[in-house]
């Protein structure tokens, strides 16, 4: 399996409201992030539904993040979107994966296992707050971002 659009598009909607710091609107976020206000809204909700950002209806209302970017991982986002059994490759999942109908014995299932483990483990070590300090150094040194 890989990341869906969706995923990579939530980690940029939180991405964004890590670096500003502040309660956004989604039309803000939107343009911000080039993804559209709709497909915005459907991801924010996940969003809000995972505890990841905070959702205010209003004149000043918005999102913002439910807790400190340091507190946020990459892989609470993908856990947000893509379910808590995301697994590398097809061939993991119990109930349609194998094409052979065998689980836990096949050389490739043992790989896709160490290799979706070690992906979970890196995405559950960075936060949105190395994130946007690897942004700020990037900037700072004149790299383009």
């Amino acid at each position: 399996m890989h990341l869906t659009q969706e995923t990579d598009y939530a980690m940029r909607i939180v991405f964004c409201l890590a670096k500003n710091d502040r309660r956004m609107d989604a039309a803000s976020i939107s343009e911000a992030m080039c993804v559209t206000l709709r497909f915005s809204l459907k991801i924010l909700g996940k969003l809000a539904g995972a505890g990841l950002v905070n959702s205010y209806k209003g004149i000043k209302g918005g999102y913002e993040l439910a807790r400190p970017a340091s507190q946020i991982t990459l892989k609470q986002v993908v856990d947000a979107v893509e379910g808590k059994a995301y697994a590398i490759s097809r061939c993991l999942d119990p109930e349609n994966g194998c094409n052979r109908g065998v689980s836990g014995c096949c050389s490739f299932q043992k790989v896709w296992q160490e290799v979706t483990r070690e992906v979970n483990a890196r995405l559950s070590a960075v936060t949105f707050a190395d994130m946007v300090a690897d942004d700020a150094e990037r900037e700072a040194s004149g790299q383009q971002v």
